[in-house]
């Protein structure tokens, strides 16, 4: 089965802004969600809207202004339902 790939941004602006407190949380998330078969987690290079906090890209959607303590409420109301949407209009063969 092919992931599809979720992104996070660990430029330097992100560092600065706690991506590394971030990126536990995330993989917690992952897998509390059971999505480690399905979505990849992989680190970038900057993802070019620095101005707007922490940022995370999926397919074409852009999450932004993550930060430490809003992970869990930015993936519940936004990430996961994105990453949902896309796996129930691609599901895997079976």
């Amino acid at each position: 089965m092919t992931k599809e790939n979720l992104y996070l941004c660990m430029g330097s602006a992100c560092h600065q802004l706690g991506v590394y407190e971030v990126l536990p949380r995330l993989q917690s998330l992952i897998k509390d969600y059971d999505l480690e078969d399905t979505v990849e987690l992989k680190g970038s290079f900057c993802l070019e809207t620095c101005s707007y906090g922490i940022v995370m890209k999926f397919q074409e959607e852009h999450f932004v202004d993550i930060n430490p303590q809003n992970i869990e409420e930015k993936f519940l109301g936004e990430i996961l339902p994105t990453i949902q949407k896309t796996l129930e209009e691609n599901p895997a063969p079976s």
